[in-house]
């Protein structure tokens, strides 16, 4: 339950129809198998007590009682298990049936949600037995002088966690065209759970998981989905424990069906408030329903869930490259049309062979053969200067010949060393304003070339080292339109190895991926030996870290301890705990000192769901306070 993970279970006993006393034996079985693994939200299938498929046993009176009965022998049994328990069951109320979840904890049943949505339809014909829940609470007497309330509008707050709030629906209320379960998210629920028994035919798997899927998307919330399984009467259909716990879109863990097996997996409450808070249009506004608290052992939670290391990366090729060409035309598409609005047809960017030009370099391709203006109007311009090697030297004519650009090149050196003569600074000094002096004589020549050609100077510095300040005020910070502005570093090197494998040109791809070899630096102190002196991620941090902070700070708000854990998980094994602390002090730092250098950022266009421009993503004072969170991870290294 620490910094806000709660682990869920979906669990399927194997079922023998219309015997609840041994089918609790069971339930008790699975139970606790889950709470050994730290389950503290466990959810088990429709009917379960007395198996979903009895037909006409129903109405049996002798089922009826015992289903009742074991119901309360369950919940005394499992006393001692610390989580908040849900299982299925027929129950007679004012002499109707009805289909309900029961919540049990610690002994108690704390209350009944019967079934909204009674199907009725193909092989399913529930209404024959089954009335439709009441949405208002009852109260409902179990045994004498023990009443507990019954209603689809019941929450289930957990004291400890006041993220954690539950609320349950039954199998085919989720295929309704209005869910209860819209219902109960709009009145605070965050996680959903779903007791059902769906059978199986051809194809229906796949709905039934885009159903929960797109259920926890939009709701923004956990969703537990517990499906009958193996021991269901067969006569004329197959169930096939399709258990699934799914998290705000994202299928946390699935079980191969027809096999009875148990998922379980962290919800992330925080995570999902955090959702929530962002999005003013989802608005917490029924206040009919019931609470009912309970409460839960405060311990960490064993974490099974993976944490990406690259959260801006996805991990499957498909999806990755997916992404990559979804990005790409968002930048080109930006540049295009800032292109079409200025009537220019002209544009000017410096080349330095490294990752960020090489990136803006392509961009500014793709949307001048959207706009089916001729290559050669691009002015790539290569400068070198004092740091600049052989290696990014070549790559950078390579990359301009290749894309079929126009080449310009201008050494700085000579123009440098006039005005360090002019400010009165030794070369041989070879400090901030040593490197700065270089990055804005280069901006300074781009921006006039513009000017001499009616063009636009057309930004490279990406987002990673804007969240970091790594940028020369008015020097590479400036631009008339940065195309790399919302992407991430880590994110940059997949974009140019995904146009690598796909541009069709084997000396393209082979510059390309040259680039991509080589470290990433700003090439503004003297090489040594021919080779890059200053590397970045030498002096900053790696920026797989500084990206992971980025996405978890902006994204998400969390706090630097729950960051550093999931640093710790996402990392393990390749940074130790010491680094990860050091460079999250070094991340916190600048990002709020740096604020300044992002308040006038010129436009750019949006391609993630993390941004900082000011305009849009990021409205931070620039005199933002960083003690709070540095003395966060301060206690963190004690």
């Amino acid at each position: 339950m620490k910094h806000g993970f709660v682990k869920a279970a979906a669990v399927t006993p194997k079922t023998v129809v219309a015997d609840p006393v041994e089918n609790t034996i069971r339930i008790e079985q699975e139970i606790r198998r889950a709470a050994g693994q730290q389950a503290k939200i466990i959810v088990l299938p429709e009917l379960c007590i007395t198996g979903y498929s009895c037909g006409d046993l129903f109405w049996q009176e002798l089922l009826l009682r015992l289903a009742r009965e074991q119901l309360l022998v369950l919940a005394e049994r499992i006393r001692d298990v610390d989580a908040l328990v849900f299982v299925g069951l027929p129950l007679v109320h004012k002499g109707k049936l009805y289909n309900v979840a029961a919540a049990l904890h610690h002994g108690s049943v704390l209350g009944l949600i019967p079934k909204t949505y009674i199907p009725n339809y193909n092989e399913f014909y529930e209404a024959r037995y089954f009335a439709e829940g009441m949405a208002e609470p009852e109260e409902v007497e179990l045994d004498q002088g023990y009443t507990v309330p019954m209603g689809c509008r019941l929450l289930f707050a957990c004291r400890e966690m006041p993220e954690l709030i539950v609320a349950a629906e039954i199998c085919e209320d989720v295929w309704s065209p209005y869910p209860p379960s819209t219902g109960h998210a709009m009145a605070g629920a965050t996680v959903i759970v779903n007791l059902s028994a769906s059978n199986e035919v051809t194809g229906k798997d796949a709905y039934r998981k885009t159903l929960v899927e797109g259920q926890s998307a939009r709701l923004f919330c956990g969703y537990v989905y517990a499906s009958a399984g193996d021991g269901e009467s067969t006569q004329d259909v197959v169930y096939s424990a399709h258990n699934m716990i799914a998290e705000n879109g994202i299928m946390l863990a699935e079980a191969e069906r027809f096999v009875n097996e148990p998922v379980w997996a962290e919800i992330d409450v925080q995570r999902l408030h955090a959702e929530r808070k962002r999005m003013t249009t989802f608005q917490i506004q029924d206040d009919t329903y019931r609470r009912i608290g309970f409460s839960l052992k405060k311990e960490e939670t064993r974490l099974t869930r993976r944490i990406a290391p690259l959260p801006f990366v996805p991990g499957n090729k498909a999806d990755r490259d997916k992404r990559c060409h979804e990005i790409l035309m968002i930048q080109s598409m930006g540049l295009k049309k800032r292109l079409e609005h200025t009537g220019c047809r002209d544009v000017v960017l410096g080349i330095s062979g490294g990752l960020d030009s090489t990136l803006a370099l392509l961009v500014t391709v793709q949307a001048f053969d959207m706009l089916d203006i001729p290559r050669e109007r691009i002015l790539a311009v290569t400068m070198p200067g004092f740091g600049t090697t052989g290696r990014t030297y070549d790559n950078a004519l390579g990359l301009i010949h290749g894309l079929g650009a126009t080449l310009r090149e201008v050494d700085i050196r000579e123009a440098v060393r006039v005005h360090f003569r002019d400010i009165g600074q030794e070369e041989s000094v070879q400090d901030v304003t040593y490197e700065n002096g270089q990055a804005r004589e280069r901006t300074q020549i781009l921006m006039d070339l513009a000017n001499m050609q009616g063009g636009m100077v057309v930004g490279t510095g990406d987002m990673s080292e804007l969240a970091l300040g790594w940028a020369t005020y008015n020097g590479d910070h400036m631009s008339m339109y940065g195309v790399n502005a919302s992407v991430p570093k880590t994110l940059v090197r997949h974009l140019v190895r995904y146009y690598a494998d796909t541009c069709g040109q084997e000396e393209l791809k082979k510059i390309l991926l040259d680039v991509l070899d080589t470290p990433v630096s700003p090439e503004l102190l003297p090489p040594k030996e021919g080779e890059i002196a200053q590397k970045t991620e030498d002096i900053v941090g790696p920026y797989e870290l500084h990206d992971f902070y980025l996405y978890y700070v902006l994204r998400f708000g969390f706090t630097p301890e729950k960051i550093y854990r999931l640093a710790q998980e996402a990392f393990a094994g390749q940074y130790e705990d010491g680094v990860i602390l050091k460079w999250m002090k070094v991340f916190y730092r600048r990002f709020f000192s740096q604020q300044f250098k992002r308040s006038c950022l010129p436009d750019g266009p949006k391609v993630g769901t993390v941004a900082v421009s000011p305009r849009g993503d990021l409205r931070m004072p620039s005199d933002a306070c960083a003690k709070s969170w540095m003395d966060a991870v301060e206690r963190l290294e004690a």
